[in-house]
């Protein structure tokens, strides 16, 4: 299990795919508001002058010395929603990711965001 005590340790790790593939290397997590629990994370993908961060959501995740999996596979992972490598997610960005993944977003009570950097 992923716990939120972790999450400094896993900046610059590399992240896999299900098949070990390498997708690239963990930039940040962000955690799901109603639960204060890790909930997806930003990847950087791309060549040293075209980088960007994909998001891939941490159900499932297995840490391991030096790497993260995840359960999706790198074709995935390298076509959800990015963000520059100096950008923060929009609120209203926020539902492709889910829906990219096949997975139900559901934002807070009062329609606040589902997704935080801790």
């Amino acid at each position: 299990m992923i716990t939120i005590s972790d999450i400094r340790e896993w900046r610059n790790h590399d992240v896999l795919d299900a098949n070990g593939k390498k997708i690239g290397s963990l930039e940040a997590i962000y955690v799901d508001t109603a639960t204060d629990e890790p909930a997806v994370a930003t990847v950087e993908i791309g060549l040293l002058t075209n980088k960007r961060l994909v998001f891939v959501p941490l159900d499932d995740a297995v840490v391991g010395p030096g790497y993260v999996r995840v359960k999706y596979p790198k074709a995935q992972v390298k076509d959800a929603p990015s963000i520059g490598t100096d950008d923060v997610l929009p609120a209203e960005d926020e539902p492709a990711i889910f829906q990219h993944y096949g997975l139900e977003h559901r934002p807070g009570a009062s329609g606040e965001r589902r997704l935080a950097r801790p």
